[in-house]
């Protein structure tokens, strides 16, 4: 009589042990998605910056260099939370790539991640080139530069072909807007972000014009040229966001002109910016063509053929 008693509470015992074993998985799972799912918030700006630079073609170490800054400023504000030490830093930089890299595409994006991490107020991104700061007269540079500044309070200002600041000598106007840029490198140093871009040789040029550039710049991020595949991936990109589509020959003739241009001319080729004007040429193109024929179907409205791809050695780059 006792033995089948002692068995049906053995098996009594077993189901309550297996379901609290079954429950606490579910809690642990529950947890660990809770978990998860915060962690997944707390980051929504990287996770975006991410998936926007994902859409960019190449750009790997840029992508490195994002999330490094990402990491510094999340860990110095965790630190700052729990009483540690954590000084600002500034978060100048500068861009060394040629024309058509990404680089103004990369500080809009960039602008964009440090106002969603409350580091710039605004996160706007103003543009500038020698013009918008170098003055006709003695003091009309300074103004003229701190007026940028002002507009660029809260955001990023981005000065492209920044060497050309110095290329008139000492008596040019462009050091007056270098000297009043490092003040206020110095002076504002947390209230916007300067970025400095330009060819790369220039741009060390550049560096050596003032002592006091090389160290208030602490992040130097370098854009390389695209590949041929990589301009291609663009091109196609490119094709299809428009709703339009190569034909192979088309492809092919567009690859092999790539190729050429691109050798023939490596120290002035475009990149990215070539490849647009050269899409937005073969759309031009092919209306034309289109005026002429009577079968306007959604193929024929879609489909760029080789005849559409006129393309010049000579052309501008």
């Amino acid at each position: 009589m006792n033995e089948p008693i002692a068995i049906k509470k053995q098996r009594q015992i077993n189901i309550v042990l297996n379901q609290a074993s079954e429950k606490s998985k579910i809690d642990d799972g529950a947890t660990l998605a809770g978990k998860k799912e915060k962690t997944i918030e707390k980051h929504q700006p990287l996770i975006k910056m991410e998936k926007d630079l994902n859409r960019l073609v190449g750009m790997e170490d840029l992508k490195f260099h994002v999330k490094e800054i990402y990491a510094w400023l999340h860990i110095n504000k965790c630190r700052q939370e729990l009483g540690l030490k954590a000084e600002k830093q500034a978060l100048h930089m500068l861009f060394k790539g040629n024309p058509g890299t990404g680089k103004t595409t990369v500080a809009r994006k960039l602008g964009t991640l440090f106002h969603e991490m409350k580091v710039l107020s605004k996160g706007h991104l103003i543009e500038a080139e020698r013009a918008d700061l170098v003055g006709e007269y003695i003091g009309h540079t300074a103004q003229k530069t701190r007026e940028l500044l002002k507009k660029a309070s809260g955001g990023i200002l981005f000065i492209d072909e920044a060497y050309s600041l110095g290329r008139g000598g000492e008596k040019d106007f462009g050091k007056e807007a270098i000297d009043t840029l490092v003040k206020a490198m110095e002076d504002q140093q947390h209230d916007f972000i300067l970025i400095l871009a330009g060819y790369p040789k220039e741009m060390d040029r550049f560096l050596k014009l003032n002592p006091g550039l090389p160290s208030r710049f602490p992040l130097v991020i370098s854009f390389p040229d695209y590949s041929v595949e990589e301009l291609m991936e663009i091109a196609k990109r490119m094709i299809t966001e428009r709703e339009y589509m190569l034909t192979r020959d088309c492809e092919w003739k567009l690859k092999s002109h790539i190729e050429r241009i691109k050798q023939s001319n490596p120290g002035s080729f475009s990149n990215g910016r070539y490849i647009r004007n050269m899409v937005e040429k073969a759309v031009r193109r092919q209306s034309v063509r289109l005026l002429n024929e009577s079968n306007q179907d959604r193929r024929a409205l879609m489909t760029i053929q080789s005849d559409d791809l006129v393309l010049e050695e000579r052309d501008s780059i």
